[in-house]
C-alpha cells in the first residue's frame, strides 16, 4: 500500500520546470513586477506580490461593492437604475 502511495505523490508532484513557467505566467500577470525593468524576479517574490494583489484586488471588490449599495440606497427601488445597480453588485 505505502508503494502504491509513493507512487501516486511522485505523479501528482510538479516538476522544477512546471513550477518555473507556473512562477513565469504569475508574474506576467502582476502589473507590480511587470512594470519593473527587471525581466527576473525571485520565486518567493512573485509569490508575495500575487498575495499582495489578490488583497489589494479584494479591498478594491468591496470599496466598489460598498459605492453600489450606497448609490443604490439613493434610487427608485423600481426604476431601471436600480436594476442595473442591482445587477452588478449580485
Amino acid at each position: 500500500m505505502s508503494s502504491r502511495r509513493s507512487r501516486d505523490s511522485e505523479s501528482s508532484r510538479i516538476s522544477d520546470d512546471q513550477i518555473i513557467d507556473l512562477v513565469s505566467k504569475l508574474q506576467q500577470l502582476l502589473p507590480e513586477i511587470r512594470t519593473r525593468r527587471s525581466s527576473k524576479a525571485s520565486a518567493s517574490k512573485v509569490l508575495q506580490e500575487t498575495c499582495n494583489y489578490i488583497r489589494s484586488l479584494n479591498r478594491e471588490l468591496d470599496d466598489l461593492s460598498d459605492r453600489l449599495s450606497q448609490l443604490l440606497s439613493t434610487v427608485d427601488a423600481d426604476s431601471p437604475e436600480a436594476a442595473i445597480i442591482r445587477s452588478l453588485i449580485i
